[in-house]
């Protein structure tokens, strides 16, 4: 007779040896996608759209829909986010010359040093964490426990207000401290010479 003891640590092994291979193809289609941003995010449109398309016609699941569209716009302000905050990098170099003021000490910082711009949220785990909550909402759209009944456009006015007031505040920050968040704008650029 077998015992269940011998039969169980071969079944856990396989599991594990199976989710290890699901998670090693997972990583590798991931790694291969990386240098295709313009596909990526046309597959998180086209995502999106079936969402959206879902929502319409179904006529239910605004609250899924509205968690989503709150859910983006935090990570598209990460993404708009220095990685470290000028504010706080100033009062930093205030508080380190105040402690090293001494003769004879050589600055260790420039002024007008340039600094690349970091982002808080790459554009990479941008794209990844929006297609992992759009796929999320599809599958949340087919159980009706999530269809709360709400009022649709009060749901769609506060986020436009959310919206309107953040980008406000983020833009005012953009100026404030002088920077842009996007590659290719402000820069110049130079004619081939043929």
């Amino acid at each position: 007779m077998m015992d269940d003891s011998a039969g169980t640590p071969a079944l856990s092994s396989r599991a594990v040896g199976l989710f290890g291979n699901l998670q090693m193809h997972y990583q590798t289609l991931l790694d291969k996608s990386t240098p295709h941003p313009g596909a990526r995010w046309g597959l998180t449109g086209g995502l999106l759209f079936m969402f959206l398309l879902r929502i319409v016609l179904a006529q239910g699941w605004y609250i899924i829909c509205y968690a989503l569209g709150i859910y983006m716009l935090n990570l598209f302000l990460a993404f708009l986010t220095p990685k470290i905050d000028p504010e706080m990098a100033e009062e930093l170099d205030e508080a380190e010359a105040a402690s090293e003021s001494g003769p004879g000490l050589l600055p260790v910082k420039n002024d007008d040093e340039f600094r690349p711009f970091i982002r808080r949220l790459p554009e990479f785990k941008f794209w990844l964490n929006s297609t992992k909550a759009v796929l999320l909402s599809c599958v949340c759209s087919f159980f009706a426990v999530f269809d709360v009944p709400v009022y649709w456009p009060i749901l769609l006015f506060y986020w436009m207000f959310l919206f309107v007031i953040t980008m406000r505040r983020q833009i005012e920050h953009m100026i404030k401290h002088r920077y842009v968040p996007f590659a290719n704008f402000g820069k110049q650029r130079y004619s081939r010479g043929k």
